[in-house]
């Protein structure tokens, strides 16, 4: 007869768990704020002459109508020109500004005087940007060295394009090199194709007013579609982000900010540095 065995099923024993200690939470919480606490200092001391200036020369001014001026990217844009001492400062404008007092522009935020402005002429195939004229005659009166710019559209027919702009723009002595603004990706056709595009807009371009154009665009754009293959150009960069202050080597004017405020102009406007002083300014424009 064979006996059965019994087993006997032994009670698990849970561990007690360990309860958070009240105090490794309130130091957490320390070490958290006082981390917050620092990068406030940081930025405060990174900034600092920003800041000052804009508490200084601006709060004896704040009224309803401006209040919304007084803000963190006016400090940044002030850090930026400080660091820029001595190189040439200027605007581009479009009809997204409306009807500009031109005889009002001439120095930004009292300090820095502007050199030169790019003005929208053409935009795609079949449009001229409503103030164009205006604007051109205007920077002209104004003593501005002044460039045109061509808004491309990826999906339009590239030659017509440069057709448009070239029965728009009458380039004179002193005047900057044209300029193709290129911003978005194509829908219906491929990046091969897009640089193809490009390409016989720059070179019809370059064949009517006799020099090379500068491409315009933003610094990712830039980076992952053209900075290899269109290598042989100038570039003019768009960069608003808050961590960059400096223009990069090897661009030919950063469009640092597009919310700028100058009296002549109802709203923002964009501010661009040149990668070098007046007379070296003065040395790339039209001969």
């Amino acid at each position: 007869m064979v006996k059965k065995v019994v087993r006997k099923r032994t009670a698990a024993v849970r561990k007690p768990q360990k309860k958070t200690s009240v105090f490794s939470v309130k130091f957490l919480r320390y070490i958290l704020v006082a981390c917050l606490l620092a990068l406030v200092i940081g930025v405060g001391f990174h900034y600092r002459n920003g800041f000052a200036y804009y508490l200084g020369f601006k709060s004896n001014k704040i009224t309803k109508a401006n209040s919304e001026e007084k803000r963190i990217s006016d400090v940044r844009n002030f850090q930026v020109l400080e660091k820029h001492e001595g190189k040439s400062i200027g605007i581009d404008v479009s009809e997204y500004q409306g009807n500009i007092n031109w005889s009002d522009l001439g120095v930004l935020e009292k300090k820095y005087p502007l050199d030169f402005v790019f003005i929208r002429a053409t935009v795609g195939k079949d449009r001229q940007d409503y103030q164009f004229k205006e604007n051109w005659i205007g920077a002209k009166a104004n003593k501005m060295i002044r460039g045109a710019y061509h808004y491309y559209r990826p999906n339009e027919n590239s030659l017509e394009q440069a057709e448009l702009f070239i029965t728009t723009v009458r380039l004179q002595k002193g005047d900057l090199p044209p300029v193709l603004d290129i911003e978005r990706l194509p829908k219906n056709q491929s990046i091969t194709n897009l640089k193809i595009g490009l390409k016989r807009w720059l070179k019809a371009v370059e064949a009517h007013y006799g020099v090379k154009p500068i491409i315009y665009t933003g610094e990712r754009y830039y980076d992952d579609f053209l900075k290899e293959e269109f290598s042989d150009y100038l570039f003019w960069i768009a960069n608003y982000n808050f961590y960059r202050e400096e223009i990069g080597a090897d661009w030919l004017f950063w469009q640092f900010t597009e919310k700028a405020t100058l009296p002549g102009i109802k709203g923002n406007v964009d501010v661009n540095i040149y990668n070098g002083d007046l007379k070296q300014l003065q040395f790339i424009t039209v001969d």
